[in-house]
């Protein structure tokens, strides 16, 4: 027993001991050092001992006791999932449930009415209310029910309530906690579709396309969602035959389209009666249909200037290739479909003609043929007719035009592709060397028929014969054997090929037969002649000596044909074998009126009318009469030229001379001189020239030059001999 001494210490352990409860080690008292919440920590389990302070040692064993917490209503009733959503059908009867709430209070339900929860609504009457509580799980529930009937979607879609959840059973000073619950409406079919309008007016071109969009409709529907789709039809009226109606991807506008071509000249407009109707219907509610509504919609067809048509989408004609040029296979026809009927031309397009083959009249539509037509050069002709209208050449027509050309037995039969074949040299008689076949351009109905024989020429042949096998095919087979390369190495067998349509085309070819070296096989090793080998006779020296001499007849023939080309020598080539030549010039007149006599100065002056007068050398004939014939009568045309009077003629002719020396390719590179053979007549020292000189055997002597005076001193000097006392020297 403590004696109040102080001797004895207490000693605290356990649940929360030293931080929740302490305990006076004096007295014993334990005292609690925060606040306790009973939600958080509902009883403490601890320990308490008894110590004597001298001793330091325990005086009684430890002592358990429990340390429960009473209950005070200090937590209000809280709602765990708020705010809360939810969706009920509009329309909805009266107690339809809309959604359960539970709110809970952590105080304790078994002492006193702390946890006593007592539910109610706030906000949102009377369009709601609440059930009375139950008690699920010792836990009490609400249910917030339809307490309106009729509540319409398209009027108000969304509702807003607060729910109130009080402790203390509801009684004054009880906590409350609340939550809101927003309710959403969700649409049903109650609502039928309707129009806009009662007529619709639309209109489209006569030359719209099948298919092209005309318009589109909707028939309004205050539902939403599938509630709202539509199926639209056409019930009545002229065009339903005509348009057709169709709904969108969201279901809700019908697409009126064209069914069948329009044409404004046939019918100028239509009337359509069309159903909107709602697809998915709920039969609670049918009572406010009918869930469908009707409306009219009229069609005017607007009219545009077309193009022509022809009385066929597309012809087809055959033409025999032995059609003759110009004549009129077909006759193409056209209308302008508008009320105006213009008148047509018609023409062929270019490009489908290349070859120009065809040609159409202008104004009656006839096609002739304007070039012959060859079906194995090409069989089918696709051409484009256009029809334009006068008065629009813009409004153009076109159909396609099929010319198959028919075949006409027009081309004789010929053999495919054997012309070379050949024949062992060990072939035995009635041998087959070959099968031909033959091939024609022609297509006759019948399929092709070829017959075969050899050619008149070669129907005795002693090597081979053909025979014939009925079927487009011929076997050439020998007639003999013992085949030599050595006696002959090719034959030329000639073969007739004729066809079996009328009129009747035949043909020859000719088959090439080798003789060949074959092997025991019958493969062939060699169609070429055997090597000719030389006679004994002939040495292998000779046949050098042979060729020696040919190669020594080349080198002449070459050595020729460069003499020839070097015979020609220039005008000039050394000075002292050209003395006799040279130009030497000197002060005396000459013959006076006896040179002008022998040279007309006249012919000159006009050389295309100078005629030959005097006195002609008969050892030279003079060139001016045929060197006048190029003296030109007007200036010589170079840049820079000045004509000057007819005093020039002289002039212009020495310069056209030099003109045509200048530009021919062929003349030496330097000047040439025109001779003029002929001095005059009467002249001292005759002529001068050593033309013709070559004709006599004897030397020149020019002694006589020494007579003539001082002025021919010069040519006594150059040509003469000096007098000397010396002897000479040759």
């Amino acid at each position: 027993m403590d004696l109040g001494d102080g001797s004895i210490k207490y000693i605290l352990s356990g649940d929360g001991a030293g931080t929740t409860f302490t305990i006076d080690d004096s007295t014993g008292d334990i005292h609690a050092i925060k606040r306790l919440d009973r939600e958080v920590k509902a009883q403490y389990l601890l320990k308490a001992q008894a110590w004597n302070r001298q001793t330091d040692r325990p005086l009684e064993p430890e002592s358990e006791f429990i340390v429960k917490i009473q209950d005070i209503n200090d937590n209000e009733p809280r709602f765990q999932d708020g705010p809360y959503q939810a969706t009920i059908p509009e329309m909805s009867t009266i107690g339809e449930s809309v959604i359960r709430l539970t709110a809970t209070d952590a105080d304790d339900p078994t002492y006193g009415n702390s946890a006593r929860v007592v539910y109610s609504i706030l906000q949102g009457q009377p369009y709601f209310s609440l059930k009375i509580p139950e008690l699920q799980y010792n836990i009490l529930t609400s249910f917030v029910r339809v307490s309106l009937a009729g509540m319409d979607r398209e009027v108000r879609e969304i509702y807003s309530i607060i729910i109130q959840a009080k402790d203390m059973g509801g009684q004054l000073g009880g906590l409350a906690g609340t939550t809101v619950v927003n309710i959403t409406l969700s649409d049903v079919n109650d609502n039928p579709p309707m129009f806009d309008q009662k007529l619709y007016q639309m209109s489209v071109l006569e030359s719209a396309p099948v298919g092209s969009v005309v318009g589109r409709i909707r028939a309004k529907d205050r539902d939403i969602g599938i509630n709202a789709e539509m199926r639209y039809s056409i019930i009545d009226g002229d065009g339903r035959d005509t348009f057709d109606i169709s709904t969108d991807p969201t279901n809700l506008f019908g697409i009126i389209t064209i069914k069948k071509p329009l044409n404004f000249e046939s019918k100028a407009s239509y009337t359509l009666k069309i159903e909107g109707a709602n697809t998915h219907l709920d039969h609670r509610f049918l009572d406010k249909g009918p869930f469908s509504h009707v409306t009219i919609v009229h069609v005017s067809v607007e009219d545009i200037d077309e193009p022509p048509e022809f009385s066929s989408a597309a012809y087809y004609i055959e033409v025999s290739e032995e059609a003759e040029i110009g004549t009129v296979f077909k006759t193409v026809s056209a209308r302008d479909p508008d009320a105006s009927n213009n008148s047509i031309r018609y023409s062929i397009e270019m490009t489908t003609d290349l070859g120009k083959y065809f040609y159409i009249d202008i104004t009656s539509g006839a096609l002739m043929t304007v070039l012959a037509l060859d079906r194995e050069e090409l069989s089918w002709h696709n051409i484009t007719v256009l029809a334009m209208e006068m008065n629009n050449p813009s409004m153009i027509g076109s159909v396609s035009v099929a010319v198959k050309i028919l075949d006409v037995n027009d081309n004789p039969p010929s053999l495919t592709h054997y012309f070379e074949a050949f024949v062992c040299e060990s072939a035995k008689a009635g041998q087959l060397i070959q099968t031909v076949t033959a091939i024609d351009p022609d297509d006759p109905l019948g399929g092709q028929h070829f017959y075969y024989s050899l050619a008149p020429e070669a129907a005795n042949n002693p090597n081979f014969t053909l025979r014939d096998n009925q079927d487009n095919t011929a076997w050439i087979l020998t007639r003999r054997g013992g085949w030599s390369q050595q006696d002959q190495s090719v034959y030329y067998l000639p073969i007739f090929i004729s066809d079996g349509e009328l009129p009747v085309q035949t043909s020859t070819s000719t088959l090439t037969i080798r003789v060949c070296s074959c092997d025991v096989e019958g493969n062939v090793m060699s169609c070429n002649a055997e090597a000719y080998h030389l006679p004994a006779s002939l040495s292998r020296g000779a046949l050098i000596a042979i060729l020696a001499c040919i190669f020594v007849m080349l080198v002449m023939i070459l050595l020729m044909l460069s003499l020839r080309s070097h015979r020609k020598k220039p005008y000039l080539h050394d000075e002292e074998d050209n003395v006799h030549e040279n130009i030497v010039r000197y002060d005396d007149e000459g013959g006076g009126e006896e040179d002008t006599e022998a040279f007309d100065i006249a012919a000159m002056w006009n050389p295309h009318e100078a005629h030959l007068v005097g006195k002609q050398r008969q050892d030279m004939l003079p060139e001016i009469e045929s060197l006048s014939r190029y003296v030109p009568l007007a200036c010589v045309g170079w840049p820079g030229s000045v004509c000057v009077g007819g005093d020039s003629n002289v002039q212009g002719y020495v310069l056209s001379k030099l003109l045509e020396a200048d530009l021919d390719p062929c003349a030496p590179p330097y000047d040439s001189l025109q001779t003029y053979a002929y001095e005059g007549e009467g002249s001292v020292a005759e002529s001068l020239s050593s033309l013709q000189s070559g004709c006599s055997n004897t030397d020149h002597e020019y002694d006589y030059l020494n007579d003539w005076g001082p002025r021919f001193k010069k040519l006594a000097e150059m040509y003469g001999v000096l007098e000397t006392n010396n002897p000479p020297m040759w």
